[in-house]
């Protein structure tokens, strides 16, 4: 494994206002949880958020919607984010995670300066209608399969700790697998009153397991350890790299907050690594 760590940023550019029933997800309508809700971040503020991440070393640079597609709508709004960001900071890598999507759509976003397209399975196929029921894993699958078509970088990962067993957990690698991703996030779940979901977290044990697993059977693939990572590891983050992770997310998440960015760079360098410089070092 390298060692340099790759750091993306997210920008919750669209948020609160999903329709799915999604068990896991603050974004959701039907669970009411108390967060910040708004159509259309202004495209001033997203460059903002974009130089920021740059300087705080980030190569990757998240544009995120709430919502189930990529519709006509979000599609404008999404190429609009994406041609300001790449105009401000050509050098960072533009993902686009805007749900399900034709690939018509996903053409258009990477004629508008998008680089990755980020869709997560979530969870094994078999284990999915347990946390959703208003739209299908096999949407998502396709949608991963169309990201490639379009010619651009596929991220997919999951979510752990909603109440899947380990059969499951392999079985979503194995989906992930066959899609030969360049990135795979892992997020932990974030517990909230307001969702379904029991309130637990994962012991720092199981979800390192969860990680050796993800390196195991994904050798090739860039490893990123997402949200919950705060809540999941606390200061124990650092042995998220020897467990073959060899990216982060730095900043804020979609609806909660992580840590300081240069409390991750101290974090980094003290456990023998390298903050990774460009998106495609090795």
């Amino acid at each position: 494994m390298s060692k340099k760590v790759f750091l993306c940023a997210i920008s919750n550019i669209s948020s609160g206002h999903c329709l799915e029933d999604c068990r896991f997800c603050t974004q959701s309508v039907r669970y009411g949880a108390a967060i910040e809700r708004f159509y259309h971040k202004p495209v001033e503020k997203i460059v903002k958020e974009a130089i920021a991440a740059k300087k705080r070393s980030a190569v990757g640079f998240c544009l995120v919607t709430a919502g189930k597609s990529l519709d006509e709508k979000t599609l404008k709004f999404v190429c609009k984010a994406a041609e300001a960001v790449k105009k401000s900071v050509p050098e960072l890598n533009i993902i686009a995670c805007n749900g399900t999507a034709t690939l018509e759509s996903l053409k258009i976003l990477k004629s508008c300066g998008v680089d990755s397209y980020n869709h997560n399975l979530e969870t094994s196929e078999s284990f999915y209608p347990r946390i959703c029921t208003t739209h299908k894993w096999s949407e998502r699958y396709k949608t991963c399969e169309n990201v490639k078509k379009a010619g651009l970088n596929l991220c997919t990962g999951g979510i752990f700790g909603l109440g899947e067993s380990k059969k499951e957990r392999v079985s979503l690698f194995e989906s992930i697998a066959s899609l030969e991703p360049v990135s795979v996030p892992i997020n932990f779940y974030h517990p909230n009153e307001s969702l379904p979901l029991k309130n637990d977290t994962l012991s720092a044990k199981e979800a390192l397991e969860i990680i050796r697993m993800a390196r195991e059977m994904l050798p090739k693939q860039r490893i990123m350890v997402a949200g919950g990572r705060e809540i999941t590891f606390g200061d124990l983050d650092y042995k998220i790299f020897d467990a073959g992770a060899d990216a982060i997310v730095i900043g804020g998440y979609l609806t909660t907050s992580g840590n300081d960015p240069m409390r991750d760079h101290r974090m980094i360098h003290k456990a023998g690594y390298e903050v990774a410089i460009e998106c495609h070092d090795s």
